[in-house]
């Protein structure tokens, strides 16, 4: 295998991201949990999101806005637009994006053999690690946090 070749992760053609010389595509389901992940990482959201919830998050991060919410949770980007916005590197779609795409980048680097998954009993996740560097883990570089406007969906269940 080639080493410096690296495939473009695919797992539909409902989405697509390119940087350089990389085309991943995504099927919608694929896009949605990474979107979903990529908002609990980055703290904007904490619990698993609704239906309607998730296409406004999916949204966000495809058009960079919400123009006609179906939820809550696109209600509040509107809100919170002012602190969610700003430089491109400091704002929430920046970030969503880039998340995005680091994931399945890895992802891509799993099924090539260049990475591997393991769990890591004391920390109590999942991590990447780096077999031809007797498993060091690979670390991800920190993100901003979007805690202080994270959405907190409202229990319509009780």
């Amino acid at each position: 295998m080639d080493s410096t070749f690296h495939g473009n992760y695919d797992s539909g053609e409902d989405f697509v991201l390119e940087y350089g010389d990389l085309r991943f595509t995504f099927n919608e389901r694929d896009f949605a949990e990474r979107c979903e992940q990529a908002a609990v990482r980055l703290g904007f959201v904490h619990d698993r999101l609704g239906p309607d919830e998730v296409d406004d998050l999916v949204e966000l991060t495809v058009s960079g806005e919400v123009v006609e919410p179906v939820s809550r949770l696109g209600e509040h980007v509107n809100e919170c637009w002012t602190e969610l916005s700003g430089p491109a590197e400091r704002s929430l779609v920046h970030w969503m994006r880039r998340l995005v795409f680091r994931g399945a980048w890895m992802d891509q680097r799993v099924k090539e053999g260049e990475l591997d998954i393991r769990f890591d009993e004391d920390r109590q996740r999942f991590e990447y690690v780096q077999p031809a560097r007797g498993d060091e883990p690979v670390e991800l570089a920190p993100a901003p946090s979007w805690f202080q406007v994270s959405y907190m969906p409202v229990d319509d269940r009780r």
